[in-house]
């Protein structure tokens, strides 16, 4: 099992989350969207700037910035 950040990810290259290395705030909001072990998540969109990029995650399509 490879650990990554979800920026890092390739688009269209589908994930599984085995669990979240964050705490506090930014822990409790990806658990709100739903992102929890178990989880599949496909990076469909980034940015130009590379700033955020969109997820397709349980249904829904989400997006992140990489400073959240």
């Amino acid at each position: 099992m490879r650990t990554f950040n979800l920026d890092k990810i390739n688009l269209t290259n589908k994930v599984t989350v085995h669990s979240l290395d964050c705490s506090g705030q930014i822990r409790r909001r990806l658990l709100d969207l739903g992102i929890c072990k178990g989880t599949v998540i496909i990076p469909i969109f980034r940015s130009m700037n590379e700033d955020s990029t969109a997820y397709f995650v349980r249904g829904s399509t989400i997006a992140l910035a990489v400073n959240n």
